[in-house]
């Protein structure tokens, strides 16, 4: 028999309120967690955000590697990518310099998990853009790529 949207929706959220009672789900999500205190926010340069979180100094890896654009049309979405191909990868930090908060993103990886992630983020200005890829060990690793934002087609 073929239930009805309105089934499987309702059968849905009974399955997820008793996963949620059970403790099975979380009670709600937290943006960056405890991993990014607020030192971590107030940042305004990469070497200011790994002091931060308490990490070694960053060094430049062809290991890592930062995926976007050259020219950004519209600074309100811009797709960036991070991947990295070093061993026991447990965070990725996508940062923009020329913004007012550095850290535009962070992912806490488990070895489960592909050391490779895509957003998109808010530029108000042309920038170098970082990936950053922090290690089991806390060794920080980055890539770097300038992106430049025109307003509209027609800055620079």
């Amino acid at each position: 028999m073929i239930a009805s949207r309105r089934e499987i929706l309702s059968h849905s959220a009974k399955v997820a309120s008793l996963m949620l009672a059970a403790g099975l789900l979380p009670l709600s999500a937290q943006a960056a967690g405890p991993a990014a205190g607020k030192g971590a926010f107030d940042a305004k340069s990469l070497a200011d955000l790994v002091k931060a979180l308490g990490y070694s100094a960053p060094v430049e890896s062809k290991d890592v590697s930062i995926t976007a654009p050259d020219i950004a049309e519209n600074g309100a979405v811009v797709p960036l990518g991070a991947s990295t191909t070093l061993a026991g990868v447990k965070q990725i930090m996508l940062l923009v310099e020329k913004n007012p908060t550095v850290l535009a993103a962070l992912f806490n990886l488990t070895p489960d998990i592909e050391s490779a992630l895509s957003t998109r983020v808010k530029m108000g200005q042309s920038s170098n853009v970082y990936a950053v890829a922090v290690t089991q060990d806390n060794k920080v690793f980055f890539a770097l790529k300038e992106v430049k934002v025109t307003l509209g087609g027609c800055g620079g």
